[in-house]
């Protein structure tokens, strides 16, 4: 309501940047560089290791901050009054498929950022964690809520899966990686959906029947 679109956009892109302190960034630099870089699950977690940037982590950096700042200013634009579910939508969702992540695959560390998450059964946490993601998708999002969440979750366990097989397991780069990966594909979706409609509330939907 203060700037226009584009700087209001680019101001959201940075502040997920600072509240997150890169994290989630690093390590899906950290993953394009160890994925796309080496041939051996060895090689791979030994160049995800490295501090140092290469291309792959650049080229993989900027592509998903260019979308994610396209599909802001999509949502920003004038005419699309469902913004603001978007913008509560899509963290929630992308936090809940690291969630769904760590519990489905094995961690590929003995020590990281990540082991601490795997002492112990992680399965009741993940089941409340799922209980409490659908419901917030339903409340706020409605059927497209759900929709988005069921496809965003789909798609963390793909990229799990993949990552998994081509490192003996997932380690705590690779949630960072998906986290970012499923914001994009979430803030896409809602871009797509808004418009039509399918994007609606829990209480104005039940206002409609």
């Amino acid at each position: 309501m203060v700037f226009a679109p584009p700087l209001t956009a680019a101001l959201v892109v940075v502040l997920l940047l600072v509240v997150t302190r890169g994290l989630h960034i690093d390590g899906l630099m950290d993953v394009c560089d160890g994925l796309f870089g080496g041939a051996t699950p060895e090689r791979r977690m030994e160049i995800m290791r490295d501090s140092r940037v290469g291309a792959f982590a650049v080229a993989g950096a900027g592509g998903v901050l260019l979308l994610k700042y396209g599909a802001l200013v999509s949502l920003l634009a004038p005419g699309h009054p469902g913004k603001a579910l978007a913008f509560l939508l899509f963290p929630m969702i992308s936090r809940w498929t690291m969630v769904a992540a760590l519990a489905a695959f094995p961690y590929a560390r003995s020590q990281g950022l990540g082991s601490p998450f795997h002492q112990g059964n992680v399965w009741p946490a993940t089941v409340v964690a799922g209980m409490v993601a659908v419901f917030a998708a339903v409340v706020i999002g409605g059927t497209g809520g759900v929709g988005i969440l069921i496809g965003a979750t789909v798609m963390a366990l793909v990229l799990g899966r993949g990552m998994s097989k081509m490192l003996g397991g997932l380690t705590g780069d690779t949630y960072g990686a998906i986290n970012e990966l499923v914001e994009v594909a979430v803030l896409a979706a809602t871009v797509a959906l808004i418009p039509h409609g399918w994007l609606e509330p829990l209480p104005r939907l039940l206002g409609w029947i």
